[in-house]
């Protein structure tokens, strides 16, 4: 019982449990806003824990999963490949190759098939109601939900308990972010005042920050650490942003009566938090009725999921206090080696529902799904949507379009100006403070990163512009992502006077 007896404090933050003195814990790592040891509801939301990848020594108490262990193969590539997926740069990686493979596909020896195959019809039906979509359309308004609904999960994260849970700490990122939107989307306009390429001044916003992060990282020995959460706040206001221009300027001829069962929907949930009702899956299954319900309605249906993130409670159901007196209890009403072997099973599976109360659904959902979006999600979607011809005529058509020459000005000068202009204008003005050790440079440089456009940028392309300028400007978001982030990595690497 002694290694139940750490694990359960570690976990808990309940400091007054016993400690053996032969207990050798199993290590945690939490961050600040998950490490208070008070009990208050709440003290669990943030960004998910890691396990440490020391093996615990022989006679512990606590064994050691297979990929822990010495073996070969988890020693020279299960653990490998877990510390590469557990940074945030990785998925940046893995959506850069998906979006590469597409690239190579569309313009390889099978290029046909891969629009025969994106447009392969998928139908779901129950009785009379059913929905067909091409399995690009089920990508980018059925599985993009789950991504929306990870990006609302964030927001209301920070807002509750990340850096723009202050006002003053919120200032910067709030003004940087807007003047990163603002500027970029006038440019645009400059370039294209008429419909129907005027709609395309909300592909020149969002900022990918998957690719951001990567820049960061490639450049990491140059940037200090004030300011990836800087830039990470930043793409939190984007997002927002982002989700706004989606809801009030891309939604046409709307059904107002789907409209009103969604929001039906969303009050169920809420009316499920009031009640204490913990099954998440409810509150999944409430967010798939929405879904259905915006789906034709002339909303995009992947605003279900910004809705559901929104309304997931952030307060854990069990207070840590009690969840560690029912540890302790359990512990002592229990053996090592009952006989028969699941004799305390239930009691176990008790106890392990309840440690699970003690963390809010917000950060066990976002802990669930952030893996699955970052590594299936955001690929699948670049896959389906990157496939652009890459023809000599392709390439020179998109250099005359003002759709092209419009995005790639605005996301390399644009984003970059309008960014540090806002920052510099809120240092100056409203006495922002930027984070320790960041200079101008790295204000620029961040907001170069912050100009890399891809998934969003993509799917409101698809939402804003006719099919006739899909391609154009899909091959200007990609011109335009790589620019800027050799842009930032030059600014990054950028010698300066000592």
């Amino acid at each position: 019982m002694a290694a139940l007896y750490q694990v359960a404090a570690e976990v808990t933050g309940a400091n007054q449990f016993p400690q053996p003195p032969s207990v050798v814990a199993l290590v945690m790592s939490f961050p600040d806003s998950m490490a208070t040891p008070n009990g208050e509801p709440g003290s669990l939301v943030g960004t998910g824990g890691t396990v440490s990848d020391e093996r615990e020594p022989d006679g512990s108490g606590v064994r050691s999963t297979w990929s822990r262990s010495d073996r070969p193969i988890p020693r020279r590539v299960v653990r490998p490949l877990q510390a590469f997926l557990a940074e945030e740069a990785a998925g940046g990686t893995v959506l850069l190759s998906a979006a590469a493979a597409a690239l190579v596909w569309a313009n390889g020896p099978w290029r046909s098939s891969y629009h025969e195959v994106w447009q392969t019809t998928l139908s779901v039906h129950l009785g009379p109601w059913g929905i067909t979509e091409s399995l690009r359309g089920w990508v980018t308004e059925g599985l993009m939900a789950l991504f929306f609904l990870v990006a609302g999960l964030e927001i209301k994260r920070e807002l509750l308990t990340g850096e723009l849970r202050h006002r003053r700490a919120a200032l910067l990122p709030i003004v940087a972010g807007v003047g990163g939107m603002a500027l970029p989307a006038l440019i645009y306009l400059a370039f294209n005042p008429h419909p129907p390429a005027s709609r395309g001044w909300g592909v020149v916003m969002p900022t990918d920050i998957a690719f951001a992060l990567g820049v960061l990282g490639l450049a990491s020995r140059r940037v200090p650490a004030g300011l990836r959460a800087f830039v990470l706040a930043l793409a939190i206001i984007d997002d927002l942003g982002s989700i706004v221009v989606v809801a009030l300027f891309y939604s046409t001829g709307i059904e107002w009566g789907a409209v009103a069962l969604a929001a039906v929907l969303g009050a169920a949930t809420v009316g499920l938090r009031r009640i204490q009702v913990r099954a998440i899956a409810a509150y999944l299954l409430l967010g798939v009725g929405m879904w259905i319900a915006l789906h034709g309605s002339g909303i995009s249906p992947t605003l279900a999921g910004v809705a559901l993130g929104f309304l997931t409670p952030a307060t854990a159901f069990q207070r840590p206090k009690a969840v560690s007196q029912e540890a302790h209890r359990v512990a002592d009403a229990t053996v090592d080696e009952p006989d028969p072997p699941d004799a305390d099973a239930a009691q176990w599976l008790y106890l392990a529902e309840l440690s699970k109360e003690a963390v809010s659904p917000l950060t066990r959902l976002e802990t669930v799904l952030h893996h699955w979006t970052s590594f299936l999600v955001l690929p699948l979607f670049a896959l389906a949507n990157a496939g652009v011809l890459l023809s000599a005529s392709a390439l020179a058509d998109a250099v005359r379009s003002p759709v092209a020459v419009g995005i790639v000005v605005a996301r390399l000068v644009g984003k970059t100006a309008g960014i540090s202009l806002a920052t510099f204008l809120a240092v100056g003005l409203l006495k922002a403070r930027l984070p320790a050790n960041v200079s101008a440079r790295h204000v620029v440089g961040a907001a170069a990163a912050a100009g890399i456009p891809f998934t969003v940028s993509i799917f409101i392309s698809e939402l804003a512009l006719p099919a006739s300028l899909l391609q154009v400007a899909t091959i200007s978001v990609l011109i335009a992502a790589a620019a800027s982030g050799v842009l930032a990595l030059l600014v990054f690497r950028w010698p300066t006077k000592r």
